[in-house]
C-alpha cells in the first residue's frame, strides 16, 4: 500500500499553515518552519507553534507572549489579539508571565527564545480551536495516509492499540497518543501524520451528540470501527438508543469505498448499520460474522483462546488479554487487519504477545501471592459487568471486587448501580468493597439484597479509605478486581497494594 503523497515529511511552514487555517501571517517570517504544535505552555518545546485555544477557564491568547518567551517559534491567536504579541511588555515581565507555565522548557531555551516576539511568526485566525482542527485535517489529507477511526462506549483505546499492533506487522503505523480523542486531542494527533505513515489509527470519543460528527469531518476515516453501545455518559443522553444515535455519526461522510467494522453482537449497531453508505464488515462471538470467534476458552487471568474465522481463512488465536470484552476488541482489530491484507499468522502471533495498557485490565502479581486485575482507568455499567465476569471465571483463594462509583449516569445512576450490584452477587464474590457516593452505596445494598452476605460487603466514601481496608484484607492467593470511574480514583487502591504488598 504505497503512500500517494510521497515520502518526504510535511513541513509545517507558517504561510501553508495560515492558508489551511483560513488565517493570515501578520508578523514574523512567513517561511518559518515549526517543529511541532502545542496548546499548552507547560509542555511546549522550543520551535513549536503555539495555538492559543480558549478553554472554559482560560484564554490561550493570554499566554501567547509567554509561549514565545518559552521558545515557541510562532503563535496562532484570534483576530485582534496579535497586538499582545507584536507590541509586548518588556522581556522581564514576559519571563515572569512565562515562569509558571514553562515546566517543560529549560532555562537555556528561554534565554535563547526570540526576545519579545520580535522574530516569531504570528498567525491571526477567526477561532483558534477551529483553526487547529483545520490544520489537523489539512495534514491528514496532505499525508496520503489511510485513517482508521474507532468509536464505542467501551474498549476504544484498547481496540486502537491492538489494531495498531496488528497493522504494524505490514505497515508504517501511528496511533493517537493516550486517549487524545476529542475535538482538540484528535487534530493534535493528526498533525503527527506529517511524518507520512501509511496508516493512522485514532479513536473518537464523545459525551454529547454532535461531537463524533465533528471528529469524523476532521479525520475523514477510510475505515470506521464501532465496538459497542453502552451506558457510558448516560447522564448526557435521554436513553441508550440516543447514545447509539450519537455514535452513529461515525457514518457521516462515508462513500462507497469507506468500510465500517461493526459489532454483530450489538443489536443497536446492527439495527443502524444498513444506513452506512459504504461496505460493512462484521465481527462477533455470539452471532454469525465476517470475523468470528468460536470454541472460546476463558482462561481467567491467563487470557482467552478461540478459533477465529475470517474471509481470508481461519486461525487458532490466544491472547493474554482477559475476558470476552477484550476478545471482542481483538476481533475488531483483526477485522481491520484482514481488510488491509495482514496475514492471519501475523495477527495470531501479535495477539499472543499483547499486553494490557496501564490500569486497563492489567494483571499484577503481588509478592504476597495475590493477583490484581487493575481495571481502574474508568468504568461504566457494561464494562463493569464484563469485568465481574472475568473475576467470576478466575481462580483464587478468594474473589474480591473493589468497585468505584460510575459517574455521568444522570438520573439513572442509582438503578444502574443496583444492576451492577446484582451482577456482583451472581459472581459469588467472597468480598465486595464499594467506593463513592449514594450510587455506590446503592450498589452495595443491591448486592446484599440479591444474596451476597452482608458481612462480605463494605462501603467507603473515598478510595483512600478503601485502599487501607483492601491492603489489610488481601492475602495469599486472592484474586482482586479494582474498577471505577476516574473521578473516584480507584487507582489509589492499586497503587497502595503495589506499594505495600508488591
Amino acid at each position: 500500500m504505497g503512500n500517494k503523497k510521497g515520502s518526504d515529511p510535511i513541513a509545517l511552514i507558517a504561510d501553508w499553515i495560515a492558508a489551511a487555517m483560513l488565517g493570515e501571517v501578520v508578523a514574523g517570517d512567513r517561511r518559518q518552519v515549526f517543529t511541532g504544535v502545542s496548546i499548552d505552555t507547560r509542555t511546549l518545546k522550543p520551535g513549536d507553534l503555539f495555538v492559543a485555544i480558549r478553554g472554559e477557564r482560560f484564554d490561550g491568547a493570554d499566554f501567547a507572549q509567554a509561549a514565545i518567551v518559552a521558545g515557541a517559534a510562532g503563535v496562532v491567536v484570534p483576530r485582534g489579539r496579535s497586538r499582545d504579541v507584536t507590541q509586548p511588555r518588556n522581556v522581564e515581565q514576559s519571563r515572569n508571565v512565562a515562569q509558571p507555565f514553562r515546566a517543560a522548557a529549560s532555562d537555556t531555551a528561554v534565554d535563547a527564545a526570540p526576545k519579545g516576539g520580535a522574530t516569531a511568526a504570528v498567525i491571526e485566525v477567526a477561532d483558534p480551536t477551529a483553526a487547529l482542527q483545520a490544520l489537523g485535517h489539512a495534514v491528514r489529507v496532505e499525508s496520503g495516509a489511510k485513517v482508521v477511526a474507532i468509536t464505542g462506549s467501551a474498549g476504544k483505546t484498547t481496540t486502537k492499540e491492538i489494531t495498531a499492533e496488528f497493522l504494524a506487522a505490514r505497515y508504517q503505523v501511528i496511533r493517537n497518543r493516550g486517549n487524545l480523542n476529542n475535538h482538540i486531542g484528535l487534530p493534535l494527533s493528526l498533525v503527527d501524520l506529517r511524518e507520512r505513515p501509511e496508516i493512522a489509527v485514532v479513536e473518537l470519543g464523545m459525551n454529547h451528540a454532535g461531537e463524533i460528527s465533528t471528529l469524523v469531518r476532521i479525520a475523514e476515516p477510510d475505515v470506521r470501527v464501532w465496538t459497542n453501545v453502552g451506558e457510558a455518559h448516560l447522564g448526557f443522553f435521554a436513553s441508550v438508543d440516543a447514545i447509539a444515535d450519537a455514535k452513529a455519526e461515525i457514518f457521516e461522510g462515508a462513500t462507497r469505498q469507506t468500510v465500517l467494522v461493526a459489532n454483530a453482537d450489538d443489536d443497536r449497531i446492527i439495527e443502524r448499520s444498513p444506513r452506512f453508505a459504504g461496505r460493512v464488515m462484521t465481527f462477533g462471538i455470539e452471532r454469525t460474522a465476517d470475523v468470528r470467534a468460536t470454541a472460546v476458552v476463558d482462561r481467567g487471568v491467563e487470557g482467552t483462546s478461540a478459533y477465529v474465522t475470517t474471509p481470508g481463512g481461519a486461525v487458532e488465536l490466544t491472547t493474554p488479554l482477559v475476558g470476552r470484552g477484550n476478545l471482542a476488541n481483538v476481533l475488531a482489530a483483526a477485522a481491520v487487519a484482514v481488510e488491509f491484507d495482514v496475514p492471519l499468522d501475523a495477527i495470531a502471533d501479535r495477539a499472543s504477545r499483547l499486553t494490557a495498557e496501564s490500569h486497563r485490565g492489567e494483571i499484577l502479581r503481588l509478592a504476597n501471592g495475590a493477583t490484581v486485575i487493575d481495571d481502574s482507568y474508568n468504568a461504566n455499567p457494561t464494562a463493569t459487568r464484563r469485568a465481574l465476569d472475568v473475576l467470576a471465571s478466575g481462580r483464587g483463594t478468594r474473589r474480591i471486587a473493589v468497585l468505584g462509583e460510575m459517574l455521568e449516569l444522570g438520573d439513572r445512576a442509582e438503578a444502574l448501580h443496583q444492576e451492577v450490584g446484582q451482577a456482583a452477587a451472581r459472581a459469588e464474590l467472597d468480598v465486595l468493597l464499594t467506593v463513592g457516593g449514594p450510587p455506590a452505596a446503592a450498589l452495595a445494598a443491591s448486592a446484599i439484597e440479591a444474596g451476597l452476605a452482608r458481612d462480605r460487603v463494605r462501603h467507603f466514601a473515598t478510595s483512600d479509605e478503601a485502599a487501607a481496608a483492601t491492603v489489610a484484607l488481601v492475602g495469599p492467593g486472592d484474586l482482586v478486581l479494582v474498577k471505577g470511574s476516574r473521578g473516584v480514583r480507584t487507582d489509589r487502591v492499586v497503587e497502595r497494594l503495589k506499594a505495600e504488598l508488591a
